[in-house]
């Protein structure tokens, strides 16, 4: 299902009675709509797979990813490709989290994006970075109740329908787990790789291996592991205290014989920053975190002149 066509003509009703308003070309469907009733069976034949979505004037198109939420990924994706563009690179930033898109509020960007002639999506711009999300188009309140299928459909719409011009890296942010949104993605586009967010702690971990499995199995390269909260940094002196374990993405990392590019510390002011919507890369590229993001960076650069293979398409 397309979700820029227009649609419902009936606009979802908030829980104070006051009408919410979405993005005029974008379609939702709302839990009273489909509560209750039985999805219609198709009336047409199934049709063949699509092809798949090159962009050529994207160098490197690089999924975050981690086996469970409550991992910091979202804010290793935005402080990333912020630590990218201060590097030099032309760098878009997507949220493929349609359950909880949160790239709108890390990135401080409440407005809807505009539609160009040619009915695509312009990215909103912040901190150098071009944005899209499916949070820029559907108010906050309103629940995303998707199937695979729109899932799937609307995956597509942000890669192709979007008019990202030429990128030296566009950062996907995907949602926690191993489920449609990861299989979608790499079957609408060839990634050059994943990266895998995790922290110290076992419980962690082992939902890490079941993310490097899934992309194993889809083809997909991991890229490298990073480990986020790794240690907490006192302002004060300096001291380094592992609040939860201590090396355990860069053991995971050796175990699966990928690469490990660095350790960001805990700090109360990264949440703060990005839930002001300033990134803490952007508000303070001074501070010990920004230097940890910056050196995550310039780790997953070396990775990739090494690889030197970015726009190659496995097929299973």
């Amino acid at each position: 299902m397309r979700f820029l066509k227009k649609g419902d003509d009936k606009k979802p009703k908030s829980e104070a009675g006051e009408a919410t308003k979405a993005h005029p070309d974008l379609k939702v469907i709302s839990g009273s709509q489909i509560s209750g009733q039985r999805p219609q069976q198709p009336t047409q034949p199934q049709q063949q797979p699509q092809q798949n979505i090159t962009l050529p004037n994207i160098k490197y198109k690089i999924a975050v990813a981690s086996g469970k939420g409550g991992v910091g990924k979202s804010t290793v994706a935005t402080n990333l490709a912020i630590s990218l563009a201060n590097a030099g690179g032309a760098v878009g930033l997507m949220d493929a989290d349609a359950y909880g898109p949160s790239i709108p509020t890390m990135m401080g960007v409440q407005e809807q994006p505009k539609v160009s002639p040619a009915r695509k999506l312009i990215p909103l711009v912040r901190h150098d970075i071009k944005l899209m999300s499916i949070g820029f188009m559907v108010p906050e309140e309103q629940a995303m109740i998707w199937r695979g299928p729109m899932l799937h459909s609307s995956i597509r719409q942000l890669l192709s329908d979007v008019e990202w011009g030429e990128l030296d890296y566009l950062i996907i942010d995907l949602p926690p787990g191993t489920g449609d949104v990861a299989l979608s993605l790499t079957q609408a586009i060839p990634l050059t790789g994943a990266l895998i967010v995790t922290t110290p702690q076992d419980v962690a971990l082992a939902d890490v291996r079941r993310g490097v499995a899934m992309f194993e199995r889809l083809g997909v390269p991991i890229l490298g592991i990073i480990e986020n909260m790794s240690y907490f940094l006192c302002p004060h002196c300096n001291e380094k205290t592992e609040i939860f374990r201590k090396d355990g993405g860069k053991n995971t990392s050796e175990r699966f014989g990928v690469a490990f590019l660095g350790q960001i510390p805990l700090d109360a002011e990264v949440c703060t920053a990005g839930d002001l919507g300033v990134p803490i890369v952007a508000g303070h590229p001074e501070s010990p975190q920004s230097e940890a993001f910056g050196a995550v960076a310039q780790e997953l650069e070396t990775v990739l002149e090494e690889t030197g293979d970015e726009d190659e398409l496995r097929i299973l």
